[in-house]
């Protein structure tokens, strides 16, 4: 749990460097230059001795998935909607969780659906800011489609973490790096981008890629394995309304305080909910 919220304020921040200093930058370039930093972190820990081959490439699979196709699938977005309904559209990742979680499970966790959608309505709270979306089909498959790669990109590595108990996190991390760097990488190089980098930007990347994407990504499913289902599905949205605090506090921008405040009553109460489920339920889910 506390990864998942260290985590969550570490991303909090990203959003405005984001805003401030890479408006105009190649999405594509953003999310390789991110993830070959990643990439790049966990290099020196990568002990692919400790580590067959099938193993290796279900963790490169699932990096693609959750970080490489994630990110492509999100910024490409952009295109097609605006950047508060990308925002508002991205709320539904909990319920992606939750219900693929249950899928392999074989089952139907009512109160972990409950605290997502609980999740969903809090975070409703601080992203919904006008009624006159002009949202098209492609733009809103796009953020769908990005929810749902790294909601199951959660529970697919928390699945393969529990096969391989003998197996540290950050031993085989870099795969999953890796297979996301090869999927952005092969973006940027099809749409042929050499941006100039003004050293603000140069400094914003070097966060994003070492800390918000290479430390983050790692805490964060490390935390995915030490959790419910349930309560790994409602920290996905709690990133939304710290970072609207960020702003707030930090970065002087104004905000809705009363929708804020319901948006943290909304996803403690969801937290509680997810957490007080009946003890044989929890361990089901963390194997």
């Amino acid at each position: 749990m506390v990864q998942l919220i260290v985590v969550s304020l570490i991303w909090a921040f990203s959003f405005g460097l984001i805003k401030r200093h890479l408006v105009g930058v190649d999405s594509t370039f953003v999310a390789a230059a991110r993830l070959g930093l990643a990439l790049l972190v966990f290099l020196p820990f990568l002990r692919l001795r400790a580590i067959n081959v099938r193993l290796a490439v279900s963790l490169a699979a699932i990096g693609a998935l959750q970080f490489g196709f994630m990110y492509l699938a999100y910024i490409e977005s952009f295109r097609y909607l605006k950047a508060y309904e990308v925002g508002l559209f991205t709320i539904t990742t909990p319920i992606f969780v939750t219900l693929f979680a249950d899928a392999l499970d074989r089952t139907l966790r009512g109160r972990a659906l409950l605290a997502a959608v609980l999740a969903v309505i809090g975070t409703a709270f601080v992203t919904v800011r006008s009624s006159d979306l002009s949202l098209t089909l492609t733009g809103l498959a796009l953020v769908q489609a990005s929810n749902a790669a790294f909601a199951i990109g959660q529970v697919l590595y928390r699945r393969v973490r529990a096969r391989h108990a003998d197996l540290r996190d950050r031993d085989g991390f870099g795969l999953l790096y890796a297979g996301a760097f090869a999927v952005a990488l092969t973006a940027t190089l099809a749409r042929g981008v050499h941006p100039t980098l003004t050293g603000p930007q140069i400094g914003t990347l070097l966060y994003l890629g070492v800390l918000a994407s290479g430390v983050g990504f790692f805490l964060w499913n490390v935390g995915a394995t030490r959790v419910s289902a349930g309560t790994l599905a409602v920290m996905n949205n709690a990133k939304v309304p710290l970072a609207v605090a960020v702003a707030l506090i930090v970065f002087g921008e104004q905000a809705n305080l009363p929708a804020l405040l319901a948006s943290f009553a909304c996803l403690a109460a969801a937290v509680w909910l997810a957490q007080s489920q009946p003890a044989a339920a929890t361990r089901a889910q963390r194997t």
